[in-house]
């Protein structure tokens, strides 16, 4: 029986062996070495993972998009009605979402899951609803710790099914109203940083209600009281149940050995929590793009992440993950096809 346990301890470090070949391989290349910048690092890492196998082939990809609502949205942290949860996630099955057009340019599956959203069970969506929206932060915890584990435990078993499926690039996303507040205080619990330099304006936040904001995500981190020592504690105290289903995301591809593109700000938040569950994550993370909220750099910068993008982007949804994947595709192209200075009978000095 598959535990949460055991899929964390499956997690293995990359294969440095293979990572060397690949470098070698890389710097036959025909072209000068290194002039593809990072590029070549990001298929040496590709390389390095386990579960690439021979070759490295992302043909199968799909972004786990994970839909829940938040209690905090109570407070007045957001502008959009609550129920534009619900209605975006039924669009996302009818395909005319930012990511699953972004998505389908890039030959993924964007695979919707409802893990808390406000509203019945929807028609083509995959159901691994917790509650009908989590606590509300600035009063008391997001969750309880089991349904926490219990979530993370059910997203990591269904990456691993996927993955089982022949999926080899997976994508993080999220939909929810008023989820930037809680993903601000993840941030600031796992960096120490004040609430004053994570919290941004979410999707179009008067300016004049940012003060507010802070101060919400200042009570709930005063009430709550997450152990920055302890990434389950910090989802369940001050997280939301698609901040919990992108950490398992996260934890069943590295378990499998695969990729995983990041998003946008929350999706670092989901990142730093399964950093501190299993550091090992950390050599399966793709960052794709920075995310324009506030606290965006300080998050990659706790994680020792540069993205490879830079757009302006804050939309969500797995959006800045979909536009990422060309750039893994093309890493993968740059290995697997380019021909070799040897076969044109090149010689250039060593860099």
């Amino acid at each position: 029986m598959q535990t949460l346990a055991t899929i964390l301890a499956t997690i293995a470090p990359l294969n440095r062996d293979a990572m060397t070949k690949a470098q070698h391989h890389i710097d036959g290349l025909l072209k000068p070495q290194g002039s593809l910048g990072r590029l070549e690092s990001l298929a040496v890492q590709l390389a390095g993972m386990p579960g690439m196998k021979a070759g490295l082939n992302t043909d199968r990809k799909t972004i786990m998009v994970m839909c829940a609502d938040h209690g905090v949205y109570e407070e007045g942290v957001a502008v959009a009605p609550q129920v534009v949860t619900a209605i975006q996630t039924m669009n996302m099955t009818r395909h005319n979402t930012g990511v699953c057009v972004l998505g389908a340019l890039a030959g993924a599956e964007v695979t919707v899951v409802d893990v808390g959203v406000d509203c019945d069970p929807l028609p083509g969506v995959v159901n691994m609803k917790v509650a009908r929206g989590c606590g509300n932060i600035a009063r008391g915890p997001a969750m309880t710790r089991q349904q926490a584990e219990d979530l993370l435990l059910a997203t990591a078993k269904l990456t691993l099914t996927k993955a089982a499926e022949g999926v080899r690039l997976f994508g993080v996303g999220e939909l929810g109203m008023a989820n930037t507040t809680p993903a601000a205080a993840m941030v600031s619990a796992f960096t120490g940083r004040d609430p004053l330099d994570t919290v941004g304006m979410g999707a179009n936040l008067p300016g004049d209600k940012m003060a507010h904001k802070v101060a919400l995500v200042r009570e709930a981190l005063r009430i709550n009281q997450p152990d920055a020592r302890d990434g389950i504690d910090v989802l369940a105290k001050t997280g939301g149940f698609d901040l919990v289903g992108m950490t398992g995301v996260m934890l069943g591809a590295a378990a499998a050995g695969l990729p995983v593109v990041l998003d946008g700000f929350l999706s670092y938040a989901s990142a730093l929590a399964a950093c501190t569950i299993a550091p090992g994550v950390r050599d399966y993370l793709i960052p794709s793009h920075l995310s324009a909220e506030k606290g965006a750099m300080i998050a990659l910068g706790h994680l020792g992440l540069e993205p490879y993008l830079q757009m302006g982007m804050r939309l969500g949804e797995g959006s800045g993950a979909a536009l990422a994947m060309h750039l893994v595709d093309a890493a993968c192209a740059m290995y697997n096809n380019m021909g070799s200075l040897a076969e044109s009978n090149i010689v250039l000095p060593q860099s």
